[in-house]
């Protein structure tokens, strides 16, 4: 039978009513003639409370017990619904990470998967299993031990398995209907998609969109599985939610298929740094291995053998940051003048596959922003994409604004 992999975030299982009416999806794929995979996320807000009770019981705890811990929340829900799908007499059973076995790297809390077996569950498939109910987000390490993937990890789950399996689709049940053109919290204007493409969703994904995690996508993308975004909370149709796909399964596109935006960013800028050869990598190899997650590089003009160094990290890593520049300036390889810190930015980005073959978008978005009165910061951009940090207080505005200057609620 085909397989298809199905996926239910920690909203769609949060209580045993929403598992109910997950399993009740289910059941409608398995009487299409699907062999289903179900990958299944901790109950809402599971995760965060183990996690407290980890770092309550031991302030600098073992890695491995924490990954034993915080993966039984998904445990309990695969359990949970395989039993209500007995009870709805759909033959299922859950499992676990190692009972597959999904093999991870030993990088305890942030594993990354190695492979997937796929023996064992064709084999139950053969016996009669309709469904395959899988603890997502955890796997099993070369030494034995629990692992889990990092936040977020049950979409990798899903898509890996989808990959493994060679399934034809791997639909993501959550809280929101699909992927839109921007939040629509904030624009009320904000539209649904039908299909979006791997590198625009990867994009948007790394941009601040929180609809699916960025190594679900990239895995996607890798393998050509076919992603579907739907709302675990409305009546679906076949055609419903957003397609992630191929490019060329997307016929025609407006120049922007999106605006997405991070608040919790920051703008640090070390001042009078000499400017030789080499310098840049002290200084974004001292970032790294103080593991500080960089995006927006500008370097200004030399003058007098001297320019300064502006960067982009989230602003949970300014202390950070801070402390490993410091470090190596102790060491007499970096000199600079002094470090400044605004963490009061935003960064806003346009993104759309449109841009490799319509010009203009650049200067249609500066022009936008200018006639707000909003200064613009730093810029970078790519092929598909085009970022800025502006001040965090015109965050809103500029996505509004933007989103109406791209007629971002029309259809192309």
């Amino acid at each position: 039978m085909p397989v298809l992999v199905m996926k239910f975030g920690g909203t769609s299982v949060a209580n045993l009513d929403r598992i109910r009416r997950a399993a009740k999806r289910v059941g409608v794929e398995v009487a299409k003639g699907y062999d289903v995979i179900v990958i299944v996320s901790a109950m809402s807000g599971k995760t965060n409370e183990m996690v407290g009770w980890v770092e309550e019981t031991s302030p600098l705890f073992d890695a491995r017990e924490y990954d034993a811990v915080v993966s039984s929340g998904e445990a309990v829900t695969a359990g949970l619904m395989a039993l209500t799908l007995q009870e709805m007499d759909v033959p299922a059973r859950s499992w676990q990470g190692w009972q597959v076995p999904l093999q991870t790297t030993s990088a305890h809390s942030q594993a990354r998967i190695e492979e997937i077996g796929t023996k064992n569950i064709n084999q139950k498939f053969g016996e009669g299993m309709k469904v395959a109910v899988v603890a997502g987000f955890q796997g099993i390490s070369p030494e034995g031990r629990i692992t889990t993937l990092g936040r977020g990890g049950s979409d990798t789950t899903a898509v890996a398995f989808a990959a493994a399996f060679d399934a034809v689709r791997c639909d993501i049940y959550t809280d929101v209907d699909g992927v839109y053109t921007t939040d629509p919290r904030i624009c009320d204007k904000a539209r649904k998609l039908d299909k979006i493409s791997y590198e625009e969703m990867l994009e948007l994904a790394s941009l601040g969109a929180k609809v699916l995690q960025t190594r679900s996508v990239e895995l996607a993308m890798r393998f050509k599985v076919k992603l579907r975004v739907l709302s675990s909370f409305e009546e679906q149709c076949d055609e419903a939610g957003t397609l992630v796909c191929a490019e060329e399964e997307i016929m025609e596109s407006n120049a922007v298929a999106g605006v997405a935006y991070s608040r919790d960013e920051a703008k640090l800028t070390l001042l009078s740094v000499a400017d030789r050869p080499g310098i840049a990598a002290i200084i974004f190899n001292a970032l790294s291995e103080g593991g500080v997650n960089v995006d927006m590089i500008v370097q200004n003009i030399s003058e007098d053998g001297r320019t300064d160094m502006t960067f982009s990290c989230p602003t949970d890593q300014v202390a950070r940051a801070e402390q490993a520049l410091l470090k190596t300036k102790g060491t007499g390889d970096l000199n600079y003048a002094e470090l400044v810190a605004d963490k009061d930015v935003a960064k806003i980005s346009v993104v759309g596959i449109g841009m490799r073959s319509q010009s203009g978008v650049a200067a249609k978005m500066f022009k936008v922003l200018s006639d707000e009165g909003i200064n613009i910061k730093v810029i970078t951009t790519s092929e598909i994409k085009i970022s800025v940090l502006i001040d965090r207080k015109y965050m809103e505005l500029a996505v509004q604004a933007l989103h109406d200057a791209f007629d971002l609620d029309k259809v192309a």
